[in-house]
């Protein structure tokens, strides 16, 4: 097999860039700003007519809280173990599964156990989810839905509704999630067996469950988002 030199890595540097700001839906103005540099400089760099050095490299990785490798997608080396790093927000844990900046996000959540289970606190955002319990009783707040998912069910939904995941008793909660901007592309026969399993759940839980709390928030930028 043969293996991207590299100047094949730099010159696909300015693409990647320019797909991760809009993935995330920074403006040029707004990424400038944050990095202390001008926007013609962040044009030309992602439009391939600059080459990325470490001045300008450093600072993107650090805006964008991803590492540096994955940022001008610099080949792996002989060594297969790939080396996860968990981030921890809105007091849970997310390990990113995938390594690309832009497009479709994969990641395994843990939400840890608690004395008692928290109220939902829903918020929005663009995009689209497709989730998958692992093991524990997930509880998903979507719009006026509020589920129990227990291990083996999947839900899909419009993150532009008002939506909260947490706990339903408490206990520990893992889960496969795929998330992207522009819509998660499950295969035909996933994509039934989802909103099955969602459209199921809904009609056993819409008399016995209460209306959720609603009240929109932002997430972390792409990446994160409870």
């Amino acid at each position: 097999m043969d293996h991207p030199t590299d100047d094949d890595v730099l010159d696909a540097v300015g693409a990647r860039l320019r797909a991760l700001r809009r993935d995330r839906g920074i403006t040029l103005a707004a990424l400038a700003s944050a990095i202390g540099v001008s926007e013609s400089t962040l044009s030309r760099l992602e439009s391939g007519q600059r080459r990325p050095g470490l001045e300008l490299l450093l600072p993107l990785a650090r805006v964008y809280d991803v590492p540096l490798d994955d940022l001008v997608g610099a080949p792996r080396t002989g060594d297969p173990r790939i080396h996860l790093k968990p981030m921890n927000r809105f007091g849970m844990a997310f390990v990113p599964l995938s390594r690309r900046p832009g497009g479709v996000h994969a990641f395994k959540m843990i939400i840890p156990a608690r004395p008692a289970p928290l109220e939902p606190a829903p918020r929005t955002h663009e995009g689209f989810e497709w989730l998958h319990v692992l093991s524990g009783r997930l509880r998903l707040v979507t719009g006026e839905r509020d589920l129990t998912l227990p291990p083996g069910e999947t839900a899909e939904f419009d993150t532009s509704l008002p939506h909260w995941l947490g706990s339903a008793d408490g206990g520990a909660v893992e889960l496969l999630v795929l998330f992207g901007l522009d819509g998660v592309r499950t295969d035909a026969r996933t994509a039934r067996t989802a909103r099955t399993a969602l459209t199921s759940r809904m009609t056993r839980t819409a008399h016995t469950s209460p209306a959720p709390h609603t009240g929109p928030d932002r997430p972390p930028g792409n990446s994160g988002r409870r």
